[in-house]
């Protein structure tokens, strides 16, 4: 019990991050919305996840193990129709120039936005986890 709570506040604050940072969630900046998302987010990667990575496994091994950011995905598209009010929708990244280096103005569409984020929630509460550790 002590180990979902601690996943749910981990998703909660992941989930926040990146809605600031990138954009792309919308959650109408009500945080209850955004806690009922990480609830769901940890009971469906309590319980499906573990039924997708068993029956994706030759996928998985033969992508070396790529295919895991699929089955984020679709863990994360799940939780957007438990949560009809939580929305992962298309945005527009502004660009980026330092020292010469430069990112251009990106337009991405609801499955690259998508992709985007279950990215990030495979990586935010890894660091989250390392960091409370």
């Amino acid at each position: 019990m002590k180990k979902f709570l601690r996943t749910i506040i981990v998703n909660f604050f992941s989930l926040f991050l990146i809605s600031k940072f990138i954009g792309g969630i919308d959650y109408s900046e009500n945080l209850l919305i955004l806690f009922w998302a990480a609830f769901f987010l940890a009971v469906l990667n309590l319980l499906v996840k573990p039924i997708l990575n068993i029956l994706m496994t030759p996928i998985n091994f033969l992508s070396l193990g790529a295919f895991r950011w699929v089955i984020n995905l679709i863990i994360l598209f799940l939780v957007t129709l438990f949560v009809p009010e939580f929305k992962i929708t298309g945005f527009t990244f502004p660009g980026f120039s330092f020292a010469g280096f430069t990112i251009p103005t990106i337009r991405l569409a609801f499955f690259w936005s998508l992709f985007l984020v279950s990215f990030m929630l495979e990586l935010i509460p890894g660091i989250i986890t390392w960091l409370v550790k």
